[in-house]
């Protein structure tokens, strides 16, 4: 049985989470209010900012119309397909420069150089090379994909100084080193990139929207925009948010449980 001043400090623990939690939710709340309050009183003016009760009932019509799930199912599957792309390349390159010290000084430039890039420009060069619906994809992985290798690589450089010194001196082979001590020690650098990436690829996607889509979020948002809709903008850009809240709640899922597993081996 717990002592009493492991329960105290565990019952602390718990009162300053609820209370952290309480000052997110009253914060988000007088935010809506504030809000709902400025356009009735027409401090602004609601046909530009629209307003909660307004988005309130441009969600339900869009909703029932049907045409709102759909474009949320596309942004939300190429988010998921740009992140799990963007993953896997980002990893296997950084593993060549891990395994190669002369690729990696070889192409370490061009990578800081195609960071630097905005990836913006890369646009129409996606539209002309992939066309209208697969340029969303180039447009996400490219934004996502830099950062994947660079941050990935970093942590392989940290643990190549200090964890691979043993096994070597053992005459470890590399296949042995990376598969029984890089990756496993990789993963709380993986799901911190993965928590990058979920913003990133986001961002991609909606840029690649913007260029080129029919479907999708961004697509509401440059049509709502066009067309004097802002209750259709403010509402697909909820949706974002609410996105984005989720997919780092599932990353962070994995994450609780991958460290769980790794813990128990």
């Amino acid at each position: 049985m717990a002592s009493l001043p492991y329960r105290r400090y565990l019952k602390k623990q718990r009162l300053a989470f609820w209370q952290i939690v309480i000052s997110r939710l009253a914060l988000l709340a007088a935010l809506l209010a504030l809000w709902e309050i400025a356009a009735r009183l027409g401090w602004v003016d609601s046909m530009l900012t629209s307003s909660p009760s307004q988005l309130a009932g441009s969600f339900r019509e869009l909703a029932l119309e049907g045409g709102l799930w759909k474009h949320t199912w596309t942004t939300g599957l190429e988010t998921l397909i740009g992140i799990a792309a963007s993953m896997i390349a980002g990893t296997l390159i950084a593993v060549v420069f891990w395994w190669s010290t002369y690729a990696s000084r070889v192409l370490e430039p061009y990578i800081v150089v195609l960071n630097a890039l905005p990836k913006v420009a890369l646009g129409p060069i996606f539209y002309i090379w992939l066309g209208d619906r697969y340029s969303v994809y180039g447009m996400a992985v490219a934004i996502s994909v830099i950062v994947t290798i660079m941050m990935i690589e970093n942590g392989f450089k940290e643990m190549a100084r200090t964890k691979l010194k043993l096994m070597q001196s053992f005459g470890a082979t590399k296949l042995q080193m990376l598969t029984m001590v890089m990756l496993p020690a990789s993963v709380p650098n993986i799901i911190a990139t993965l928590k990058v990436n979920v913003g990133l690829t986001l961002v991609g996607v909606i840029m690649g929207e913007f260029l080129s889509s029919k479907a999708g979020l961004g697509y509401l948002i440059i049509y709502g925009g066009q067309v004097f809709q802002m209750d259709l903008v403010m509402v697909s850009i909820c949706l974002l948010a609410l996105m984005s809240v989720a997919l780092y709640g599932i990353v962070n899922g994995i994450g609780w449980l991958l460290a769980k597993k790794f813990r128990h081996d």
